[in-house]
């Protein structure tokens, strides 16, 4: 399976996460409005990545004869549940430039935890779950 496209999505989503630290150490409320894009922008290719892997990976690893490999991937799919749950409910509370520069405080927290969460699971599939799908 060709998973080009999924790397590729970490990547973006990456790069997105490091704007919005950028933006975020330079002023929350000055960048209020950046900051809203960027999560708007973020949250079209999180759901897109979220999507194509529930149509397409995590059915094919569920189909594989490596049982460790359908394993993990139903392992992944269950975890990634709630850490799309608490991104959606962070996407829709601060993608909103006023409600950002209302509170520069609760945004640095919430995204302290949530893109961290975002970060540190993207990491360990291109870790631990892409090189065992590409060695298929």
């Amino acid at each position: 399976m060709n998973i080009d496209k999924f790397k590729q999505q970490h990547l973006d989503i990456l790069e997105g996460i490091a704007a919005l630290r950028h933006l975020s150490n330079a002023g929350v409320g000055r960048n209020a409005a950046a900051i809203a894009r960027g999560i708007i922008a973020m949250s079209s290719t999180i759901k897109l990545h979220l999507a194509i892997e529930d149509r397409m990976l995590y059915p094919a690893l569920a189909r594989s004869a490596d049982t460790a490999l359908a394993e993990k991937g139903r392992s992944f799919q269950q975890e990634m549940g709630s850490i799309a749950q608490a991104y959606a409910a962070f996407a829709h509370r601060w993608s909103n430039a006023q409600a950002l520069a209302e509170n520069e405080a609760g945004f640095k927290a919430d995204a302290n935890i949530v893109l961290r969460k975002v970060r540190e699971r993207m990491l360990r599939e291109d870790s631990d779950l892409y090189p065992r799908v590409e060695a298929l």
